[in-house]
């Protein structure tokens, strides 16, 4: 069983106020868990107060509301990293580095039990037979197209029941939630996709190695994805995307240490397609991830830090503050609003390539961070 132990530090936390008042509390107070994993945290997901960390092929389960570990599945190491996970109802669904799919029950005792794997032995009997059903992936090998034949980089269940994955095979794959079968394969890229995001509307957004992230559309008619526009003013990989609340504005991070900002813009109130808004600089490395709150854009970079921002009164997106204390590039990162606070406490979660979880709190007011304290959960190394 894990040990819990609680440690005092009179260091506040670093936050560079761009036009808001810091006021920090005398000190910022840090609690350590400890337990046996592999140094790197490849993923975390939130379900309900629930952490999901995922290091390695293990995914470790934390209740946030007592800090306790209440569970770890997949020992199946033959799976690799998991580098993505995605919730539907009581379902989880986690990406994996062997170019699968996994799909686990959350029980009512907050354990985990496989139920399948994408794409199932169903849905490969019914399309081996026929040779339409191939595409060739390299010189002298061919796949099924519901087959991944690479890492699978990001996963995001969207509306009407439709999961979405990308890999870094170039492609995005849609498939039936509740059927557990594909529905759609699309080329995407011209290089490896390294995460996806899907509006509320239907819009899907990849990133890719190439440095452009590409706008897709849904024809509800022929129920297949076309391209609706390019987006390429990185310079390098882009790494992370995330939506805002509604859909109407986009962020991607890239290796190029820049977060763009994009916006939807509007024919006749008729939502179309991302138009380049401003250019966000501040982190001194490559950008590998990105989540928002409400009006919040949090990321997480290769200098080791995280960096909150927030739209100011001119319209553009200024740097709140910088949380330092990682002693890794930070890989992923979660937010949520702490649920007793009404909307005042911002609970972020970072992941870094040393194994180190942090959990951040930061008090938001409307003109205010208040204070900012860390909580650490950090992996033994064996």
């Amino acid at each position: 069983m894990p040990t819990v132990s609680q440690q005092f530090s009179s260091e506040p936390t670093k936050l560079n106020d761009h036009s808001l008042i810091l006021i920090p509390f005398p000190k910022t107070i840090f609690f350590s868990f400890s337990f046996s994993m592999p140094t790197t945290i490849n993923c975390l997901a939130l379900h309900h107060n629930i952490l999901y960390a995922a290091s390695s092929n293990q995914i470790h389960v934390f209740d946030l509301s007592d800090y306790t570990h209440v569970d770890t599945f997949n020992d199946d190491s033959s799976s690799g990293s998991v580098k993505s996970m995605a919730f539907q109802n009581t379902k989880l669904f986690t990406a994996h580095q062997d170019s699968k799919i996994r799909i686990w029950q959350i029980t009512s005792s907050k354990r985990h039990r496989l139920l399948s794997v994408l794409p199932t032995v169903k849905d490969r009997l019914h399309r081996f037979i026929l040779p339409k059903n191939y595409v060739r992936v390299r010189r002298h090998q061919k796949k099924l197209w519901i087959e991944h034949y690479d890492a699978v980089s990001g996963l995001v269940v969207g509306g009407g029941g439709l999961v979405y994955s990308s890999s870094w095979d170039r492609s995005f794959k849609v498939w039936c939630g509740s059927e557990l079968r594909c529905l759609e394969s699309v080329k995407a890229h011209n290089d490896a996709v390294n995460a996806i995001a899907v509006s509320d509307d239907g819009m899907v957004y990849t990133a890719s190695a190439d440095g452009t992230v590409r706008v897709w559309e849904r024809d509800e008619k022929e129920r297949k994805h076309s391209m609706v526009t390019t987006l390429d003013k990185h310079k390098s990989t882009v790494n992370a995307l995330a939506l805002n609340g509604d859909g109407t504005a986009l962020f991607s991070g890239s290796c190029d240490c820049s977060i763009m900002v994009w916006g939807r813009e509007t024919d006749g109130g008729i939502s179309s397609s991302m138009v380049f808004v401003e250019e966000l600089r501040g982190h001194a490395g490559a950008v590998l991830c990105l989540t928002t709150v409400d009006d919040l854009l949090i990321s997480g970079s290769s200098d080791r830090t995280v960096r909150i921002w927030r739209r100011g009164k001119d319209g553009e997106f200024h740097c709140m503050g910088t949380l330092e204390g990682h002693e890794q590039p930070v890989k992923c990162l979660v937010a949520v609003w702490d649920g007793e606070s009404n909307g005042v406490v911002l609970k972020v979660c970072s992941g870094s390539l040393g194994g180190e979880i942090k959990l951040w709190e930061v008090s938001v007011l409307p003109n205010l961070i208040i204070s900012s304290r860390s909580l650490c959960l950090i992996g033994s190394q064996n």
